[in-house]
């Protein structure tokens, strides 16, 4: 039977390759590789498909989260709170911009970082809120505004995944004070590399990240705070154009499949399906069984490129020990670390896959 990757990124580039490649000879033939015009019209239009003023590229999704935090004074001796249940880099960029992540459980039917757990966490230290739209779905985010908007926090949004992903009429990067999203190959919008992004209504946070992603300077030479070199190179700003006009379809089509995988597995003995609202984006597609490895090597013996997202949570790594939490501190991130797979998601994804996944599942169990 033909192999199903957890995500194919050949078949999505064969499909505008010829577009690639003009974007990419335009920006070889201006050779405007740094801060150059594809660039900023990138930012022009990524903003405007946020919902939001600004947007400001960056080198990755790490660094995006950093600057948000630099850009609102976030340092040593504040904290900031992110869930125990994402990847690593939610907890990252707070630490590299000199605060302390302090970490709090998610809520046990989706993963999303628990409202009601965020306010118990706050001390007189506490600057600032990550809500991590994990998986592409939008956290709560009327609960933790209004967390936020009692205790005087800023909230920044980890939507790495969430690209398109919407509350109501509002798309994730225009919940809260700020956004970070990455454009990671493998995200919804997804560059050739590296890239990242800053998003925010607010232009003194918007001029300062441009300041810091460029070593502090306006003008070269001139250098007004000690930044860093984080920039989105113009030659992946041109690939994201192009893809950014196709990715309403490409997150219709996930939904399609995500609603498919719903009917299929509804009645699978053994799988507990994730719960998705309804302006999620699929990013990954994520159930949890209790025999998770067995399931997993079931999967990729039939061909099918399952994977793990994410097999600890982010006080289990040797990393961050130095934060001071313990196992058994967060037991809801514990337990979707033990038993949460992830099942191939992407545009382009055989209609047939999740009835072929099911009667794996079905054989294991």
């Amino acid at each position: 039977m033909m192999s199903i990757p957890l995500v194919d990124l050949r078949i999505q580039y064969q499909d505008i390759a010829s577009e690639i490649s003009a974007a990419m000879a335009r920006v070889l033939d201006q050779s405007d590789f740094i801060l150059g015009q594809e660039l900023t019209t990138f930012e022009r239009e990524f903003a405007d498909y946020c919902g939001v003023q600004h947007a400001i590229g960056c080198a990755n999704g790490t660094d995006a989260l950093e600057l948000c935090c630099r850009a609102l004074d976030i340092g040593p001796g504040d904290e900031v709170i992110v869930p125990a249940m994402t990847f690593v880099a939610s907890a990252l960029g707070p630490y590299l911009a000199g605060a302390k992540p302090i970490l709090v459980d998610v809520l046990p039917e989706s993963a999303l970082i628990d409202p009601a757990r965020v306010e118990a966490a706050i001390t007189p230290r506490t600057r600032a809120i990550v809500p991590v739209h994990l998986y592409g779905q939008c956290c709560d985010m009327e609960a933790i505004g209004a967390v936020a908007r009692r205790k005087g926090l800023r909230i920044i949004e980890d939507a790495a995944q969430a690209h398109g992903a919407v509350i109501g009429e509002r798309r994730a990067g225009a919940l809260g004070d700020v956004a970070a999203f990455s454009f990671y190959p493998g995200k919804n919008l997804g560059a050739y590399g590296d890239g990242g992004c800053v998003v925010t209504n607010n232009i003194d946070i918007a001029q300062k990240v441009r300041l810091l992603r460029n070593w502090g300077s306006q003008k070269k030479y001139h250098h007004e705070m000690m930044g860093k070199n984080s920039r989105l190179d113009t030659l992946q700003a041109a690939i994201l154009r192009i893809k950014l006009r196709r990715l309403n379809d490409w997150n219709a089509a996930r939904r399609r499949h995500a609603s498919r995988y719903d009917e299929a597995l509804a009645s699978s003995p053994g799988v507990r399906l994730t719960q998705y609202n309804d302006g999620c984006v699929y990013h990954l597609y994520v159930i949890r069984v209790e025999h998770r490895d067995r399931t997993l090597a079931a999967l990729n013996a039939e061909g099918i490129g399952a994977g793990i997202h994410y097999p600890f949570a982010v006080h289990e790594l040797a990393a961050t020990k130095h934060l001071g939490f313990r196992s058994g501190d967060f037991p809801v991130s514990e337990a979707w670390a033990r038993h949460c797979l992830s099942l191939p998601i992407y545009p382009e994804l055989p209609s047939e896959v999740p009835a072929r996944i099911a009667g794996v599942l079905r054989k294991v169990e």
